[in-house]
């Protein structure tokens, strides 16, 4: 039996670990692992995905409800609490960032350049949109501005693409759609005509099947 490389192993193990914050690190190495012009397979992306979103939306969820607390607090006047929840939610937004940038890092580093496929272009492109857009979500100021310009730019390259190489009903395209019209108040954009012709593309399509 021929032994397995340090990229197979790796996945392997990504696949077995119960935590996500084991899953990031074991993908991350198997990211690195891949040299040009090879790129990640299929099911080798997604677990990406997966455990990046997992890890990130634990966090997301923390600031949204200390946040909510943060507000309550402050409208009841008790501005010992306060300082000591904005002291927390401090902490969650710098482990926040710290997420967002190793997976930025990662796409801007390795996966955007490799990916050949109409889809795979897509797919990081996408994911590097979000992630940005995530940023946005608890910054302020320039570092909020500087995250809104690269969602906006990232999401509008993967719309280019999906629009010339991708099916309506592609769920990247849809997915992709969908995220980038997340209500205007998530975000300082509006939702493109051309990602709501795929949407309206989508459905459009979904419905003559069914009539079949």
């Amino acid at each position: 039996m021929a032994a397995t490389s340090p990229r197979e192993q790796n996945f392997y193990k990504a696949k077995l670990v119960e935590r996500y914050e084991e899953m990031v690190k074991f993908m991350e190495a198997v990211v690195y692992s891949v040299a040009a012009p090879d790129e990640l397979i299929v099911e080798e992306r997604n677990l990406l995905s997966v455990a990046y979103k997992n890890v990130n939306g634990a966090r997301r969820a923390s600031w949204r409800i200390v946040s909510s607390i943060e507000q309550k607090e402050e409208g009841r006047g008790n501005a010992d609490h306060v300082s000591i929840i904005r002291e927390y939610r401090a902490k969650i937004e710098t482990k926040l960032s710290e997420i967002c940038a190793g997976i930025l890092k990662l796409l801007d580093e390795k996966l955007v350049p490799a990916a050949g496929s109409g889809d795979s272009k897509v797919f990081y492109l996408k994911m590097k949109g979000d992630y940005h857009r995530y940023l946005v979500e608890f910054s302020t100021g320039d570092v909020r501005k500087a995250a809104a310009e690269n969602t906006l730019s990232a999401y509008k390259s993967a719309q280019e693409i999906a629009t010339s190489q991708l099916a309506p009903t592609h769920p990247i395209r849809l997915g992709l759609a969908l995220n980038f019209s997340i209500p205007q108040h998530t975000h300082p954009f509006s939702i493109p005509t051309c990602m709501l012709q795929s949407i309206y593309l989508f459905y459009g399509e979904v419905s003559i099947l069914l009539l079949w």
